[in-house]
């Protein structure tokens, strides 16, 4: 029985969606967690939590307790307590090809040309280790739910590589198997040799989804479906995906309106813009989300918030490749629901979640900025605890879990980070504002992650695994498959 009770939290910013406190904030609380779910929250100064929490914590020091009735204790007087982020987006492979010379300074489809003809060289191998290291690096921002787009399956490469890193290092986890099936020679991107046959992908598909997906309350593993993006795969390979994900109750994704070489396409090949492609197709409606969106037009935006089509937005990936501002303040006004994504690791080219809520509420207000005089708002436009709920509440809309994750209340799941308000960076900040201070301050790594009641960062330090000598793997690998295209 696993019991962990977070002590007299400084702060707790539940996200609750009944908002029955002061900007859903609790001060001086509790949370009791047993066997993976929020059991108890114990408000300050309330008679019956108090008698309660002191229950909990005699039990907690006797010492007749048998081994599997033990309750951790977590002091939590100097921390503000989050409910764990939800990333919507993400490429993990590509922690093995940051920061590649050749394409530091190309937009989407060239860095992609540029650096197609390495992935060609991913085995099994790098795939279940490049993943361990982005989960990590996602566990110590504070992100406990995370889905991955893996497209590109070379050298006996499985969607199975991805899944086995996150049961080892106990991430909550969408993966998605992504395809790619239309080549340079019939008009799209990818190189012949990294696309697959259709028959196949659908096969493996459904194989995926019949071994690992579970659709219950608190799944620690889900699949989605999600061929690449309009220039990699066929309409018909949309349309069939998008039947089978739906016959089985398993979610849509994948990349659209990124930026304007990639509306340019949709319109020169299928003479329609990429929501009215979307929607032809049936990729529209509360089971679909899409990566970026930052060039929809407002037809697009419109249709996403009447069909509750989601986005997964990707700030820092946005401004790397230099494909745009997402109009994030208009799309939430309308409607749309949207999550924060770290996208891949070589676009990014990291995977820090409070990170990326904080360029996500910078980069709306200066987005503001550019628009044409006369408009009348300004910093307001993206406050502090906007971006938090879109990290928390938003991503776990867009992943379909807003039944079971993205807020701290009694009876989800227990997933959980907590910060230290008593650091450097927060000196000044959390005095006055513990919530608002993780937005504005500088972005440091959890001192606590906690994945389904389990402790998986302990002291800013990965529990699960060994990271020393992964990190140390990892670039070895990395080094391997750079060389794969010199050599």
């Amino acid at each position: 029985m696993n019991q962990l009770l977070i002590h007299r939290a400084r702060c707790i910013a539940t996200q609750d969606d009944a908002r029955t406190e002061p900007n859903g904030e609790l001060h001086d609380a509790s949370l009791f967690l047993k066997d993976g779910v929020i059991a108890r929250i114990f408000k300050k100064g309330d008679a019956d939590d108090d008698t309660a929490l002191q229950a909990i914590l005699d039990k907690a020091s006797s010492i007749t307790n048998h081994a599997n009735e033990r309750i951790e204790i977590i002091d939590a007087r100097h921390h503000v307590v989050i409910p764990g982020m939800v990333n919507t987006h993400h490429h993990m492979v590509q922690s093995l090809t940051r920061a590649i010379p050749s394409v530091q300074s190309a937009e989407l489809f060239s860095w992609l040309k540029g650096l197609y003809p390495i992935w060609a060289g991913l085995t099994p191998e790098m795939v279940c280790v490049s993943n361990k290291i982005a989960m990590a690096e996602l566990l110590l921002s504070g992100c406990t739910t995370s889905s991955d787009h893996l497209y590109i399956y070379p050298n006996g490469v499985r969607l199975d590589d991805s899944i086995e890193a996150a049961q080892a290092i106990g991430m909550r986890f969408t993966a998605t198997r992504g395809s790619m099936s239309v080549g340079e020679s019939a008009g799209g991107l990818p190189p012949d040799r990294v696309v697959e046959g259709e028959p196949f992908i659908l096969k493996e598909s459904q194989r995926l989804i019949e071994t690992y997906h579970d659709a219950s309350l608190g799944a620690m593993l889900q699949i989605a479906l999600a061929p690449c993006s309009p220039f990699s795969v066929s309409t018909d390979l949309m349309r069939e995906s998008a039947k089978l994900a739906r016959s089985y109750g398993v979610r849509l994704h994948t990349h659209l309106a990124e930026n304007d070489h990639d509306v340019a396409y949709s319109i020169e090949k299928f003479n329609r813009t990429p929501a009215q492609y979307a929607e032809d197709l049936g990729w529209v409606g509360s089971d679909v989300w899409h990566a970026h969106c930052v060039k929809l037009d407002d037809a697009g935006i419109s249709l996403f918030a009447a069909t509750r089509t989601g986005i997964a937005h990707c700030p820092c990936s946005n401004m790397r490749l230099s494909s745009g501002i997402l109009p994030l303040r208009k799309m939430l006004n309308e409607g749309v629901p949207i999550g924060l994504g770290v996208d891949g690791s070589a676009s990014n080219d990291a995977a820090h979640m409070l990170n990326e809520a904080r360029q996500a509420m910078l980069l709306a207000r200066v987005g503001k900025a550019l628009e044409p005089f006369g408009c009348d708002t300004g910093p307001q436009e993206m406050t502090p605890r906007d971006a938090l709920r879109i990290a928390t509440r938003g991503g776990a809309q867009v992943l379909g879990r807003a039944h079971d994750i993205g807020q701290i209340k009694e009876g989800y799941c227990a997933d959980l980070a907590m910060f230290r308000t008593d650091t450097l960076a927060m000196a000044g900040g959390a005095v006055h504002d513990p919530v608002g201070a993780l937005m504005l301050c500088a972005s440091g790594n959890a001192d606590y992650t906690i994945v389904n009641g389990r402790v998986v960062v302990r002291e800013g330090q990965i529990t699960t695994l060994k990271i020393e000598p992964l990190i140390e793997q990892h670039n070895q690998l990395a080094l391997t498959l750079a060389n794969t295209v010199s050599s």
